[in-house]
């Protein structure tokens, strides 16, 4: 190591400390609007602790999720409307959390760039929290990866971790059977999967990010950016009402693939696409594109973001209740003894 002269620096090669730490120090508020009991500190350490006992549990099990919100954050990055990636992320992770019935605890973030912009990073995690705020689980850490030569000016990456529990032999699916009735809450537009054709679809129609929306009012950019439904704190009062023997998020692989994954051997579901109106996002981009129904029904949530599987004797009553919640509740069909989606009518 040479001394008594000034060589080249660590910010000189792109990576600028300070600009980490007053990120920290910017987020630190939105972080502490997210604490719950069970919370043990707070940023800047180490490691994030949380006691499970100070939660509420006496015998838990941990379930864990991580997603990402996939290319989505190129639209996000072209636009500068950065603000709602955050609200995705979390939701991407913890409506997988509650289909196992599991409340979600804490929230871990990893956001990569190669330069880091404090404003806009603080935007992005600014939305993180208010996710961890609309699910109730808090943000007790995270990564800042600033990476030069590895990502393109302006552009970053997103990934998220989160944490649940549940008390033991609580978990679901359970007692699914013949007959169960299918309650599908309605998405707020394309939420997080399915960006990659999206993107396609747009470049098709020839319009850019600003035109106005043709589905909708303002902009498409904005439009496409709306952020994924938050389905934790409706999902988890009907699950403590009872009845709920299985949820299925609605992400990647549509109602085709995702519903049979909650499903036991030997029984599927019948689903009538007349329970509900195409919202017009996924009916312009089918217009676009050409694309068949069985394409729009295995790639996009095509208007169902959370499918909850519940006794038929309980299923009016959790109707009720999740839209107290301010859901909006479609019966979209059954459980029967023949594997695989059934399809009834069209989507319209």
């Amino acid at each position: 190591m040479t001394t008594g002269r000034t060589g080249i620096t660590y910010a000189e090669a792109g990576v600028d400390i300070d600009a980490g730490n007053a990120l920290v120090e910017r987020i630190k508020p939105a972080a502490k609007r997210t604490t719950r009991p069970g919370v043990t500190g707070g940023l800047g350490g180490f490691g994030a602790l949380f006691d499970l006992r100070a939660a509420g549990y006496d015998d838990p099990v941990l379930v864990a999720a991580t997603d990402g919100v996939g290319t989505k954050l190129r639209i996000a990055i072209d636009t500068g409307a950065v603000d709602g990636v955050g609200v995705d992320l979390v939701a991407m992770c913890v409506n997988d959390l509650v289909c196992q019935g599991a409340e979600p605890l804490f929230f871990l973030d990893y956001f990569a760039t190669g330069k880091l912009e404090t404003e806009t990073a603080a935007r992005i995690i600014e939305g993180i929290a208010r996710g961890c705020e609309g699910s109730g689980c808090a943000l007790i850490g995270g990564e800042t990866a600033e990476m030069p030569g590895m990502y393109p000016p302006g552009d970053f990456d997103l990934a998220g971790f989160a944490v649940g529990a549940i008390e033991r032999g609580g978990a679901l699916p359970r007692d699914v059977a013949r007959g169960d009735v299918l309650l599908g809450l309605a998405s707020d537009g394309v939420h997080s999967n399915g960006f990659s054709l999206v993107r396609r679809l747009v470049d098709m129609s020839g319009l850019g990010w600003q035109a106005d929306s043709p589905f909708g009012e303002g902009r498409l950019g904005d439009a496409l950016l709306t952020p994924t439904r938050l389905y934790v704190k409706p999902a988890l009062q009907a699950i403590e009402l009872g009845g709920v023997h299985a949820l299925a998020h609605i992400t990647g692989g549509g109602l085709t693939e995702n519903l049979p994954r909650v499903l036991p051997e030997g029984l599927g579901a019948t689903v009538d696409l007349g329970a509900w109106n195409l919202p017009g996002v996924f009916t312009w981009m089918a217009g676009v594109g050409e694309i068949a129904q069985d394409e729009m029904l295995k790639t996009f949530n095509c208007g169902i973001g959370m499918v909850l599987v519940c006794d038929p004797d309980r299923a009016n009553l959790i109707t009720d209740v999740l839209q107290r919640c301010g859901e909006i509740v479609h019966h979209i069909g059954t459980v029967t003894n023949q594997p695989g989606v059934q399809y009834r009518g069209n989507l319209s």
